[in-house]
């Protein structure tokens, strides 16, 4: 019998658990995602410079890897490349936009940098786009 607590998890629960971890994580990084794409559509491009590009460029960067990557992510597709953007985006937020404010400010993006570095890692399950394209998931 198979206990709640057990240390294994079979393969479909594993697949199953990513699928709620990707779009779980994306769902809620595109609150973020979406503001930034409204702001480009209004032609606001006012926004931080934490890398000495350019506010423009800045904005335009963020929005791909928040939005784009997020919906990349949601649907399994490239997922690996776009949970990397994802990874580096939250290391320029923690490091360089946060980079002189308490942990706490940066506890938020390190958090999302774990789960992104984690999806990189492990992939996306067979439950995606991806998944679906290469069939080399077991079980």
């Amino acid at each position: 019998m198979k206990t709640l607590f057990g240390t294994k998890a079979s393969p479909s629960t594993v697949h199953a658990a990513l699928l709620v971890l990707r779009v779980g994580v994306s769902a809620i990084m595109l609150t973020h995602g979406w503001p930034k794409v409204t702001k480009i559509m209004a032609g606001d491009m006012a926004f931080g410079d934490p890398i000495g590009i350019g506010s423009t460029p800045s904005l335009i960067l963020a929005t791909l890897a928040e939005f784009l990557g997020s919906v990349l992510l949601i649907l399994g597709f490239q997922t690996r490349a776009a949970a990397l953007v994802l990874v580096i985006n939250m290391l320029v937020i923690t490091l360089f936009a946060h980079g002189s404010d308490p942990f706490g400010k940066k506890e938020m993006p390190l958090l999302y940098a774990l789960i992104y570095l984690t999806i990189f890692f492990v992939g996306p399950g067979k439950y995606s786009v991806d998944g679906q394209a290469s069939k080399t998931w077991p079980g």
